[in-house]
């Protein structure tokens, strides 16, 4: 059960790293790599977890925080790339 998670982590990463190849814009490549790359990564790291039960405490943290840190650069990405202004009426409260 450990070497399906490890590969098909490694499969997820793969397969997230082809759509940068993509003529899409590059929001979506963006959006499918960081999508990817954190499955990917949660997926190897739940193979560390059936192979290394041991340090369990420390891999369930390295879980929660993949899944926290790369939610939290998905939305600051897509703040960052959006069109938004704040109009005059909210800039003065």
């Amino acid at each position: 059960m450990a070497y399906f998670f490890l590969i098909f982590g490694l499969i997820l990463w793969t397969w997230g790293t082809t759509y940068l190849l993509s003529k899409r814009s590059p929001l979506y490549k963006l959006h499918c790599l960081s999508v990817s790359d954190t499955l990917g990564s949660m997926a190897i790291v739940v193979g560390l977890l059936w192979k290394i039960p041991s340090e369990s405490p420390l891999l369930i943290l390295a879980i929660i925080s993949l899944a926290l840190w790369n939610t939290m650069l998905g939305y600051v990405l897509a703040y960052c790339s959006s069109d938004y202004q704040q109009d005059e009426n909210f800039e003065k409260e």
